[in-house]
């Protein structure tokens, strides 16, 4: 683990490493809390490392303290179920992989990263931010989850102030840094220069999974800038490099629907049904949009043609996933008072 000021969460943590780990392994980048002091009387190995801008360097450098046959990180604000320990221990003891791709759920948010590698085959993290590390070698799937949950709001400017002192410094940033970089000018509301930096990227090279996710941060983009046409060029866009994705489906169903194009958006919000979401192509996968939103978008779409009864029906299918959903309750009282006045 890496850590700067993180006392709220690293006990949580560490009890959760615990379960599973044979030593844990603590760089602290410059705590001005007690977090060091938390580690060490929680039996890490508590190390300092001067932080220069780049994750990947002390991610780096945690790595090379390692003395187990396999390496598993965790960030402060991550946690591991019971029942996720026992599978992580099961695999490792297992043994007979290279690198092990891991479940990481934050809010509906499920994607697979690379979460515990064999120490022999030396990886390294790459990227000053958003580092990764290239699997390679025998990689296996677990359906193992690291669960994200974060209890303060970080720098938002951080990780943009950190690409851009790169920038300055002459360092070319590689084709998945400039879509990550593009994200972060999206994340801060810089519209205009997050579309210049993703264009850019969409010329080049890159992995086709960050070019569609590409698309669908253009469209967000040209949104907030009042491009509409551009916008919605763009979300399809996303379907030259992937089939379309329920999210993307979703939000085009959303666009017809807004125009009064009931079909479309019947059609669209189908597609979105339809979509296989598998998580283990990479990216980012939003649960809400294989399911809820399109029986919520069905719902309404029902609902405009006057077929209540129909509309009611969805609503009901979204209630069962999402019972206390707010948008849920107010479409199931209007429904149902209409079909109660003979609607």
């Amino acid at each position: 683990m890496i850590v700067k000021d993180e006392s709220a969460v690293l006990s949580r943590c560490l009890a959760c490493a615990a379960r599973f780990a044979d030593e844990i392994i603590v760089v602290d980048t410059g705590s001005a809390d007690d977090s060091k002091d938390i580690a060490s009387r929680l039996g890490a190995r508590v190390y300092d490392f001067e932080w220069c801008d780049d994750f990947s360097a002390a991610r780096n450098y945690s790595f090379s303290l390692a003395s187990s046959d396999y390496i598993m990180w965790l960030d402060a604000d991550d946690m591991v179920e019971e029942s996720d320990a026992c599978l992580i221990r099961a695999l490792v003891e297992g043994g007979g992989f290279d690198v092990a791709m891991l479940r990481y759920v934050s809010g509906n948010l499920c994607y697979c990263r690379e979460r515990i590698l064999r120490r022999s085959m030396n990886f390294v993290w790459q990227g000053a931010v958003h580092e990764v590390i290239s699997p390679r070698g025998k990689v296996v799937y677990s359906d193992a989850k690291i669960v994200h949950k974060k209890e303060k709001s970080g720098d938002s400017l951080r990780n943009l102030i950190i690409y851009q002192r790169q920038i300055a410094r002459g360092i070319s940033l590689d084709e998945r840094q400039k879509f990550y970089y593009g994200r972060e000018l999206f994340y801060n509301s810089m519209y205009r220069q997050a579309a210049a930096v993703l264009e850019e990227f969409l010329r080049g090279g890159g992995w086709v999974v960050n070019k569609a996710e590409a698309c669908r941060t253009l469209y967000f983009c040209y949104k907030r800038t009042g491009e509409n046409n551009r916008a919605r060029a763009s979300l399809t866009r996303a379907f030259l490099y992937l089939a379309p994705r329920a999210q993307d489906c979703c939000i085009l169903a959303s666009e017809f629907l807004d125009d009064g194009r009931l079909d479309c958006a019947e059609y669209w919000y189908r597609r979105a049904l339809d979509a296989p979401e598998r998580v283990e192509e990479g990216g980012f996968v939003d649960g809400d949009y294989s399911a809820f939103i399109p029986y919520i978008g069905l719902a309404v779409v029902c609902d405009k043609r006057g077929d209540y009864a129909a509309a009611y029906g969805w609503n009901e299918r979204a209630g069962a996933i999402k019972p206390d959903d707010a948008s849920y309750i107010h479409n199931k009282q209007y429904l149902f008072q209409l079909l109660k006045n003979g609607n």
